[in-house]
C-alpha cells in the first residue's frame, strides 16, 4: 500500500515531492513527466472491446509561463440511431512552478450535470464545486490522472464533481504495454476509490494505459501514440 508524505518540496512540473511506502520496502518518487508545449495525450476508449469514444489531453504553455492542460472526454453508446449512454467533461487546468493555481471543468455523465471552479487564494485552493466547497491545501492533484503524483496522494479532487476522494494506492509492479506497435515498460497502479482504477505509467511518467470495471462492463484506453 503505497502511503504518501508529503516533504514540501516542488519538483519540475508535476508538484510537491513526496515518498511512497508499500509493505516491503521505501521508495523516492519517480522522475517526473515534463509536459513540453504542445504535447498531447490522446487515448482511443473502448468498451468491451468495442470503440466507446475518446479521452484527449493537450498541453500549452501560456505567455505568462503557466502551464494549461485542457482535458476533453466524450464517451457515446449508441443502439441503432437511439443514443442509450453519453458522457461528457471539458476542463482546463493551469498549473505554475509545479503546482495546480486552478482548475475550471463541466460534466454531463448521462444526465447527472457537475461542475468545478478552483482557484488558488491566500494559501490555499479554494473550490466552489457541485459536491464540494471549501478549502483545500496546495498541492492537491485533480483526477485527471495525467500527473503521476496521483497516486502517491491520499486524497484527490475529482474533475468531474469536486468531490474530494479518498484514495488507496497500490503498485501492482513492473508490466509490458503496447503502444502503436511498440513495446513499452511501465509501472502499473490500481487506485482505489468511488471506482477501483488501474493505472500504467512508463519510465518516463507518462500515463499510457487505464482499465476500469462498471456495471459489468470493462472499459480501456488504449494510447494511439506515445507523446
Amino acid at each position: 500500500m503505497l502511503k504518501p508524505a508529503l516533504v514540501g518540496a516542488v519538483i519540475c512540473l508535476i508538484g510537491p515531492a513526496a515518498h511512497a511506502e508499500d509493505t516491503a520496502s521505501l521508495t523516492s518518487l519517480p522522475a517526473p513527466w515534463v509536459a513540453s508545449d504542445g504535447a498531447v495525450i490522446d487515448f482511443m476508449v473502448l468498451r468491451n472491446g468495442k470503440p466507446f469514444g475518446q479521452h484527449v489531453l493537450t498541453f500549452d504553455r501560456e505567455a505568462d509561463g503557466h502551464l494549461k492542460v485542457t482535458s476533453d472526454v466524450d464517451l457515446e453508446v449508441k443502439i441503432g440511431p437511439f443514443t442509450a449512454f453519453r458522457y461528457r467533461l471539458d476542463s482546463i487546468e493551469r498549473w505554475q512552478d509545479g503546482q495546480l493555481i486552478s482548475l475550471i471543468s463541466s460534466s454531463n455523465n448521462d444526465g447527472r450535470k457537475g461542475t468545478v471552479s478552483a482557484q488558488v487564494e491566500q494559501g490555499a485552493l479554494r473550490v466552489e464545486s457541485t459536491k464540494f466547497d471549501g478549502e483545500l491545501p496546495l498541492g492537491t492533484i485533480p483526477s485527471s490522472h495525467w500527473n503521476r503524483l496521483q497516486v502517491y496522494q491520499s486524497e484527490m479532487l475529482s474533475t468531474e464533481t469536486g468531490e474530494v476522494l479518498e484514495i488507496d494506492v497500490d503498485m501492482l509492479g513492473d508490466d509490458q504495454i503496447e503502444i502503436d506497435g511498440a513495446i513499452v515498460e511501465a509501472t502499473h497502479y490500481r487506485l482505489q476509490s468511488d471506482l477501483t482504477v488501474d493505472l500504467w505509467y512508463d519510465q518516463q511518467s507518462r500515463w499510457v494505459k487505464l482499465t476500469f470495471e462498471t456495471r459489468g462492463q470493462d472499459i480501456t484506453y488504449v494510447l494511439n501514440k506515445l507523446y
